[in-house]
């Protein structure tokens, strides 16, 4: 037998004489891994800032709650102004004196006319309602007579109220001659314009001591 043993081959090298190409692709492999988790720890150390959480996925920009302490007050609103409907037409008035001033009724009823109502001949009050301290008109029931009675109470100022006119009607002689709404002037607007106006009567006026109850109308 020969002693002779073969001889040992030497262990195989890289082509490129460094190290073998499975571990270059391990350690690109462990970079691009540590630039991900980089990548990721930082977009969530971003979203955690906020104190909004995000969803995966989710890309649209996150607006902030509304604020619920603030109100936007924008123009004020004005109510349009409405225009009170007069009736003129429809019914006679009349105006009693019930105010103790001569010649009060008299000019109430043509401010009345002036204004376009149809009037009778101003008279006195009789009865209860002789002496007024508030003024206050009657009508006769009917649609026409109500809304003719409700525009006069209206222009002759704030407080003036309307009522079913009794029976008999409380002026000299009970007798309206035709006329359905009757004015009983008070001494709150005697002399006085519509809507209440102090106005400046010519002529003298009678003392409080010198009128009585058949104080002319006119």
């Amino acid at each position: 037998m020969s002693n002779d043993q073969p001889p040992r081959r030497p262990p195989a090298k890289s082509s490129g004489g460094g190290a073998p190409m499975g571990s270059t692709i391990s350690i690109l492999i462990a970079v691009i891994a540590v630039v991900v988790g980089f990548l990721i720890l930082r977009n969530i150390n971003s979203g955690g800032s906020s104190g909004t959480p995000t969803t995966p996925g989710n890309t649209a920009a996150t607006t902030s709650p509304p604020n619920l302490t603030t109100t936007t007050q924008g123009a004020p609103v004005t109510a349009a102004p409405t225009t009170a409907v007069i009736t003129t037409d429809g019914a006679t008035v009349v105006v009693a004196n019930a105010s103790g001033v001569g010649g009060a009724a008299g000019t109430y009823s043509n401010l009345l006319k002036t204004a376009g109502f149809t009037t009778g001949k101003a008279t006195n009050a009789t009865g209860p309602d002789q002496k007024l301290a508030v003024s206050k008109v009657y009508f006769v029931a009917g649609a026409a007579s109500s809304a003719v009675a409700n525009s006069v109470a209206q222009l002759m100022g704030p407080g003036v109220l309307t009522a079913t006119m009794p029976t008999p009607p409380p002026v000299t002689g009970n007798d309206l001659k035709g006329a359905t709404v009757l004015v009983m002037l008070g001494s709150d607007l005697a002399g006085k314009a519509l809507g209440g106006a102090s106005t400046t009567t010519s002529g003298p006026t009678l003392p409080p001591a010198q009128v009585n109850s058949s104080t002319s109308a006119g």
